[in-house]
């Protein structure tokens, strides 16, 4: 059984390595905040547990690559752009076996909100493979947006030990939650 300790961070990569044309950037956001020690977050990263695969190796290499860093993670955190649904290749695929083989909560961010109160008008966002699972019953996923407060509480507190909540696909903060963080 792996030892599943670090957070595997899903993003749309738009087919480019220039950060200003993918969400990349995000994660790098991520890395950024993680590196920062007058910061308080500190982010396992699934990524950098395991050996680096480039873009042009085998599709096979990089799916069982994929494949050892969810299993071992304990959490999954997905971004969600505009652009995410359109990827048809790698993000389904990791939210497929994310969700149904690991078991993983999901931890949604979006970086075009300032607060989530209502996740289910999000779906635009969702790729159809996110989409059937949060209809379906079988993704337990938290909404947030894509700020330190929230991205550090989750990350502290949903992961694969945490069965009690999200419950369902559609957990988000309280209001009074995201009040106190200033988002609201």
């Amino acid at each position: 059984m792996a030892y599943r300790n670090g957070t595997y961070v899903a993003f749309h990569a738009g087919n480019t390595t220039n950060p200003a044309q993918s969400d990349i950037r995000f994660y790098n956001t991520l890395k950024m905040w993680n590196a920062n020690r007058s910061i308080d977050f500190r982010l396992l990263d699934s990524h950098e547990k395991t050996a680096s695969v480039r873009d042009t190796s085998k599709k096979e290499t990089l799916r069982r690559a994929l494949v050892t860093r969810l299993k071992n993670s304990k959490q999954f955190l997905l971004i969600l752009t505009k652009t995410t649904r359109l990827d048809t290749d790698w993000v389904p695929f990791e939210i497929r076996y994310a969700i149904d083989e690991c078991e993983l909560p999901v931890i949604a961010v979006y970086p075009d909100f300032n607060s989530i109160l209502s996740p289910s008008e999000l779906a635009p966002y969702w790729p159809s493979s996110l989409s059937t699972r949060i209809t379906n019953d079988t993704a337990r996923v938290i909404h947030i947006p894509f700020k330190k407060d929230p991205v550090l509480d989750a990350v502290n507190q949903f992961d694969i030990s945490n069965k009690e909540y999200p419950v369902n696909g559609y957990g988000h903060y309280n209001r009074e939650t995201q009040q106190r963080w200033g988002l609201i």
